[in-house]
């Protein structure tokens, strides 16, 4: 792979492939090193913001990327400064590259 993943564009995923098994994705953990896997199937991350106000705009701005990517993640806002995202493919209810592309890409966004 002569790209890193926040360089690499999301391609669509119509369901006609199997999910990455845990040896496939292992290979891109170390390159999210802060995302956890969910039952080999998803990767989850949890982002603390000093406010409310902060935690919508990044959710805001995630939201951005993955209208560009056409790949969207799972959102969930709690403890008012609190944003979990949570990434799976669900046409093929599994791990594809684009869920680690999208998790680089949220992770690139969050360092800035």
């Amino acid at each position: 792979m002569d790209k890193s993943l926040v360089q690499q564009k999301c391609v669509p995923c119509e369901g006609n492939i199997q999910p990455l098994t845990r040896e496939q994705f292992s290979h891109y953990l170390p390159m999210v090193p802060d995302w956890t896997v969910v039952e080999d199937k998803k990767i989850e991350r949890d982002f603390k913001f000093k406010n409310f106000a902060e935690a919508i705009e990044f959710i805001n701005k995630v939201a951005g990327i993955a209208e560009e990517e056409g790949h969207h993640p799972d959102i969930y806002l709690h403890n008012w400064n609190r944003v979990r995202f949570s990434l799976m493919t669900h046409a093929i209810k599994g791990l594809f590259l684009n869920d680690f592309i999208l998790a680089s890409k949220i992770d690139s966004l969050f360092a800035q």
